[in-house]
């Protein structure tokens, strides 16, 4: 019944993920042109990680959210994170958005994310960026208090901005029971326990088959989403289309890697706990986003 309950909890994450459009490359893109509601509206996806942290609190549940101590590990992730992002030209989650509509080009972004999580873990070491103490229930309280107002501000606007922030809002609440029951759920979870049991040569080190089963789910829910809208298009890549996006992709996994997880793991499990570390971790992926579509406009202009 939990894993049924996981899988439908998934499901509804990938479709709404997928509806939303959410993507931090785009939001930045967006930004860059003057519209920024959207970024900060991704941004925010998880204020509303308090009631899992409450529930866990209150049950005596351990807590998947982490505080990390801050270090330049963290900087440097998120810094090859986000220019894999923008040469890629989505993040981890609109990666396998992609895919669902019929973008093979996608399953070279992914092959170079592995690639890069194997890289890290084979030549890098197990590098210790999560030496923390736990958050604080006042960090909670306050997070409680901003979800509130912002929620408010929401309701009174119009029905695109209502839309858009109770997607986003629900997926980050969604998630928040998710980290409770499986920690592992997010794909950069999958990833990181493939590249470790390819390196460490050990079965049990093999991803779970629940944590596959979960992926399937998100990626269902994207297709759902997608089948609804019309959207689906195959999409066969070029040979440079496959160079490129698999040297993003390897690029987006060692910046996963050092980051303690990619987009997903910052937004919706790190920066839920108010920690500095998550702050800056997640600056830098916006910095190496903004750098990386610089780079792209320089060099296509």
């Amino acid at each position: 019944m939990l894993l049924f309950i996981t899988f439908i909890g998934v499901l509804l994450i990938g479709y709404l993920a997928q509806t939303a459009g959410l993507c931090m490359y785009r939001g930045v893109n967006l930004w860059m042109r003057g519209k920024r509601e959207f970024l900060i509206a991704i941004l925010l996806s998880g204020v509303f990680a308090w009631v899992a942290a409450f529930y866990a609190y209150f049950a005596h549940l351990p807590t998947a959210f982490i505080t990390l101590n801050v270090s330049p590990w963290l900087v440097l992730g998120g810094l090859l994170f986000g220019l894999g992002t923008a040469f890629n030209k989505g993040c981890g989650v609109s990666t396998l958005g992609k895919l669902t509509r019929g973008d093979l080009t996608m399953l070279a972004t992914i092959s170079g994310w592995l690639l890069g999580w194997y890289i890290q873990t084979k030549w890098g070491g197990q590098i210790d960026t999560k030496q923390s103490v736990a958050t604080s229930l006042s960090s909670y309280i306050l997070l409680m208090i901003f979800s509130f107002a912002i929620l408010v501000w929401v309701l009174i606007g119009n029905k695109q901005r209502i839309r858009l922030w109770l997607q986003l809002m629900t997926i980050g609440l969604v998630a928040g029971f998710l980290f409770l029951i499986e920690p592992k759920w997010p794909p950069s979870g999958l990833l990181n326990h493939i590249a470790v049991a390819l390196t460490s040569n050990l079965p049990q080190q093999w991803p779970s088959l629940n944590q596959y089963l979960l992926f399937a789910g998100l990626l269902m829910g994207m297709f759902v989403s997608v089948f609804r809208a019309k959207r689906f298009g195959l999409l066969l890549p070029s040979f440079k289309q496959i160079v490129v996006h698999l040297t993003a992709g390897t690029l987006m996994g060692i910046g996963a890697s050092l980051a303690a997880g990619g987009n997903d793991a910052q937004l919706l499990l790190a920066m839920p706990t108010l920690s500095l570390s998550s702050f800056i971790t997640v600056a830098s992926m916006l910095f190496g986003i903004w750098c990386g579509i610089r780079i792209k406009i320089k060099f296509t202009s």
